[in-house]
């Protein structure tokens, strides 16, 4: 690893460390459940005490009251599946949304070590570019920064169905995820628009997952710079548009507007929590809010 890539993974790792220790670990712990309640050890009866809990089996053989005392199961997976395709290669805000997900996803993974949770990730774009199995550990959290910071995707699609397929079949108990994506691309085709709410619907029934949408400022508006060339980095396509035109720009803005409806429409239906994380900007407000809703 060159010493430029080494400055980059320290850089987001200080930078999540210190967000995930300072701001995120309790309102991570409330928001994110274990699961469920362990046996920890038997105590004398008190007054108060649920009798549900009394051990009979100890209480006959002691001749006296006790009961069983439960404390939360902790551990945990956590799952960060971050969308890798072509129209993630964008920003105009001073960082691209693959920056901001590097940022945002090393942020959940050291907020998820700290809790003693396991964290995996998968790299995908319209085909599973990498699996990271999940594991503990400041050196696993450092190469999955280092992954984020220096993958190359094989392809530039978007495929949100295959990926969310793919990540119910190899996590076989229940987990928590996150999916980090524009979600731009992949409603190309009703057919793959229908299959990809269809397998969100399998994998919130399943896992509790929560999605995170990466949003440049740019793409909710077009500023009038004239005829201008557009290029689509998942297909390859470019496109003269004129961006003087008011009727153009008018159409372009209620365009995002209405797959920003859309999308909050079909993470509702399948009870997906759901927030907007903007590039160039602090992600810390509106992800703080998404896990004091969730507590």
């Amino acid at each position: 690893m060159n010493e430029d890539i080494i400055k980059k993974v320290r850089k987001i790792e200080i930078k999540a460390r210190g967000l995930s220790q300072q701001m995120f670990s309790g309102e991570y712990h409330s928001a994110f459940k274990g699961r469920g309640m362990m046996f920890s050890e038997v105590r004398e009866y008190q007054y108060g005490d649920d009798v549900r809990n009394i051990d009979w089996n100890v209480t006959a053989r002691l001749a006296h009251p006790y009961v069983k005392v439960f404390e939360e199961e902790r551990e945990m997976t956590v799952m960060l599946l971050v969308d890798v395709s072509g129209s993630n290669r964008f920003g105009t805000q001073g960082q691209f949304k693959e920056e901001l997900a590097a940022e945002v996803a090393a942020t959940l993974a050291f907020s998820a070590i700290a809790n003693n949770d396991k964290v995996g990730v998968i790299l995908f774009s319209d085909q599973i570019e990498k699996f990271i199995p999940p594991k503990k550990g400041r050196t696993h959290i450092l190469r999955i920064i280092r992954e984020l910071i220096t993958f190359q995707p094989e392809s530039n699609g978007t495929d949100l169905s295959l990926a969310l397929r793919y990540f119910s079949n190899v996590t076989k108990r229940r987990c928590t995820a996150f999916l980090l994506s524009d979600f731009i691309g992949n409603e190309k085709g009703v057919a793959k628009k229908e299959s990809w709410t269809e397998a969100l619907k399998l994998a919130a029934g399943k896992h509790d997952l929560v999605a995170l949408r990466l949003v440049d400022r740019e793409e909710g508006r077009m500023s009038n710079v004239g005829l201008a060339k557009f290029y689509d980095p998942e297909s390859g396509e470019t496109l003269w548009v004129d961006t003087g035109s008011a009727e153009v720009r008018k159409m372009v803005d209620r365009r995002f507007e209405e797959h920003g409806k859309e999308l909050d429409q079909t993470m509702r239906r399948y009870g997906v929590d759901m927030t907007t994380l903007w590039t160039g900007e602090d992600f810390v407000k509106p992800l703080r809010g998404l896990f004091a809703k969730r507590s």
